[in-house]
């Protein structure tokens, strides 16, 4: 993997995804507001502290810290990409949030200033990072003394047949790469003892790591569908690549590999796994 030209891909990737977040925040957010509210409990934002989330994407979770720092403090919102950047503005200017800040920011070099925030909260950022290792040594160095990280990464497929369904079938059927288990992305730090070593190696101590089991519930498969294409945009690209009979037969096939999962009603109710974690700086 060249690091640059990932970096790159990274920012079209998510520039050109963030219409599809902004349209499904609310349903997003409501499957995964448990693991926002872990990661606020966890670093205890109190009144006039200064909290960074970083890849925050619509900033659901910063937004839930906003209120417990006001009226003195404020949350720096911050994402890679102006376009994401603009999905939490709209969020912020929907709400009304005045203590909030919002900044291009990316995870690997973080353009503020040393020992300048409390609490640094990152939902499913690091496993993206070219060098997650580097990302936390950046959070520690903006963290105040006596300060904390709470992050969330997703566990392993095996966990999260919600987001690995239409790669598999893709990948069977030769019409996409199967995932370099090496490199960054969505599983990269699964692996047991992973998110230990690089926050112990970023200079962090006394860290706390969970599992949270979550439902990813869909009115039906054809919800799941466009929800999952307005989310990952490599997923809409490589079926945008596909003949019509195809992209029907690849749909199919999803279904099939998700039927374990409907419910009486005709929706699918997926299981989901992440790993949550706390650690002082």
């Amino acid at each position: 993997m060249d690091p640059e030209s990932y970096r790159a891909a990274q920012r079209d990737q998510w520039s050109r995804s963030a219409a599809g977040w902004a349209k499904r925040r609310e349903e997003f957010q409501r499957r995964a507001l448990p693991v926002s509210r872990w990661l606020i409990d966890a670093v205890q934002p109190q009144p006039g502290q200064t909290v960074l989330e970083l890849a925050a994407g619509p900033g659901d979770t910063g937004l839930l810290a906003a209120e417990l720092v006001a009226p003195a403090g404020r949350v720096i919102l911050s994402d890679g990409t102006e376009e994401m950047v603009d999905a939490g503005r709209a969020r912020v200017e929907e709400i009304g949030a005045p203590n909030v800040e919002l900044r291009v920011l990316e995870l690997e070099w973080i353009d503020l200033e040393t020992a300048s925030v409390d609490a640094v909260l990152c939902r499913w950022g690091y496993m993206l990072a070219a060098d997650p290792g580097a990302a936390l040594r950046e959070t520690r160095r903006v963290l105040r003394p006596g300060g904390s990280v709470a992050l969330a990464v997703w566990d392993g497929p095996e966990h999260n047949p919600w987001a690995t369904a239409p790669t598999v079938e893709l990948v069977q059927r030769g019409l996409a790469e199967p995932r370099d288990p090496a490199g960054p992305g969505m599983f990269a730090l699964a692996p047991e003892g992973r998110v230990q070593a690089l926050l112990e190696e970023a200079g962090f101590t006394g860290a706390q790591i969970e599992a949270v089991e979550l439902e990813f519930a869909f009115d039906s498969l054809d919800d799941y569908w466009a929800t999952t294409l307005d989310l990952s945009i490599p997923l809409a690209d490589a079926v945008a690549r596909l003949d019509d009979e195809t992209r029907h037969a690849v749909r199919a096939g999803v279904g099939a590999r998700l039927a374990a999962y409907a419910r009486e009603d005709g929706g699918i109710a997926l299981p989901a796994r992440t790993l949550v974690a706390v650690a002082g700086a």
